[in-house]
């Protein structure tokens, strides 16, 4: 096990990792159990606010691979994960997958889209995300085709808390929908989704909703593709009409854009302080007004992972070590539950989702 890292001052370059070099180093000191049935603890940074720490399902099982977690929070109270699994990814065998939470643990996890079209040719699907419609159904988007540069956006529901799931269905030309992360419900109810695109360039666009999520308008990109190259992006919530998106970039750290009218308009793209070696990312705005990033903030790998958190959502702090051992934990979802505990999942070692509980009045509380 490494020891509890301290928290870094901002570095000469003006880019903070968010732990120290010694704890990088130390990652060669262990190693999780290729055998274990739970995920190997590190009493590191945070552990005192970490509830559980849990696998959504066994390592290797149903599928060899997964990826690209999402949870959510049912109408009913339960919780709901899914992700994309199969024999690897972007193969055509590659469905997603659905597992609820009940009172025995985690559900034998089922495949609810598979690709297939009408012709009988099978596409691999990607990337899903929950989202919990306010008075309406439990939605679970996806992308379905060859590749995140010819995929499309799709969507099917659920009324009984991911038990069952209605007909799947397109959601439109030029539609992605949520493309990694979970959307956002702002004060006059309209839905809107962090998105993006790779057929020109990585592309980072929103799309809006006034049905709850069941249908979108796409807006425009917000940056040309090129000079900052840059997709998938969570939304936080500022205040007022101002919203602050960040993500994943292939320039070295996240990228970050503002909307002072709800999103209808957002300011150029630049890049923030927070490393990012093009790894997914999450972040929540918390009921308090905190908010909560879910990263590698290294230059390279996809180790460590862990959650920082911002009272302005530029400036990030460490304050919990999700991951430290070498191997890839990556591309989480983040949310905050109404009992005020915060549910992180996350992919682990590409063979298995770990599902993590944070009770966020146990984390410290320095400014940034």
């Amino acid at each position: 096990m490494v020891p509890s890292p301290t928290v870094m001052r901002p570095c000469p370059a003006g880019c903070r990792p968010l732990l120290p070099a010694a704890l990088i180093t130390a990652l060669a000191l262990a190693v999780p159990d290729a055998g274990a049935d739970t995920p190997a603890v590190d009493p590191g940074l945070g552990a005192a606010a970490v509830r559980l720490r849990e696998f959504v399902c066994p390592r290797g099982s149903p599928t060899p691979s997964c990826h690209a977690s999402t949870i959510e929070v049912a109408a009913d109270g339960t919780l709901v994960a899914s992700w994309f699994g199969g024999s690897d990814e972007g193969e055509p065998d590659v469905g997603i997958w659905v597992s609820r939470r009940g009172a025995a643990g985690w559900s034998e996890p089922t495949r609810v889209i598979d690709g297939t079209q009408g012709d009988g040719t099978r596409h691999p699907c990607w990337n899903p995300v929950l989202f919990q419609s306010p008075g309406g159904p439990l939605l679970l988007y996806a992308k379905v085709g060859p590749s995140p540069s010819t995929w499309w956006g799709v969507v099917c529901e659920s009324t009984d808390g991911g038990r069952s799931w209605g007909a799947l269905r397109r959601l439109g030309d030029g539609i992605v929908g949520p493309v990694k992360n979970k959307p956002v419900v702002l004060a006059d109810g309209v839905v809107l989704a962090g998105s993006s695109s790779e057929d020109d360039g990585w592309r980072v666009h929103f799309e809006r909703s006034t049905d709850g999520g069941r249908s979108f308008t796409r807006l425009p990109a917000v940056n040309d593709g090129r000079a900052v190259m840059a997709i998938q992006p969570s939304i936080l919530l500022l205040g007022g009409a101002r919203l602050l998106a960040l993500g994943r970039t292939r320039s070295g750290k996240l990228f970050e854009v503002e909307s002072g009218d709800a999103g209808r308009s957002w300011s150029a793209l630049g890049l923030g302080t927070v490393l990012n070696p093009s790894s997914g990312t999450d972040a929540v705005t918390l009921a308090d007004g905190r908010h909560l990033l879910v990263c590698n903030p290294v230059a390279a790998g996809r180790t460590p992972l862990v959650v920082a958190e911002s009272r302005d959502g530029r400036v990030w702090r460490d304050v919990v070590a999700l991951e430290t051992f070498p191997g890839e934990y990556s591309y989480p979802a983040i949310i905050q539950a109404p009992d005020g505990l915060v549910h992180v999942t996350y992919t682990f070692l590409r063979e298995a989702i770990v599902h993590v509980v944070i009770d966020p009045a146990a984390l410290g509380r320095g400014t940034p």
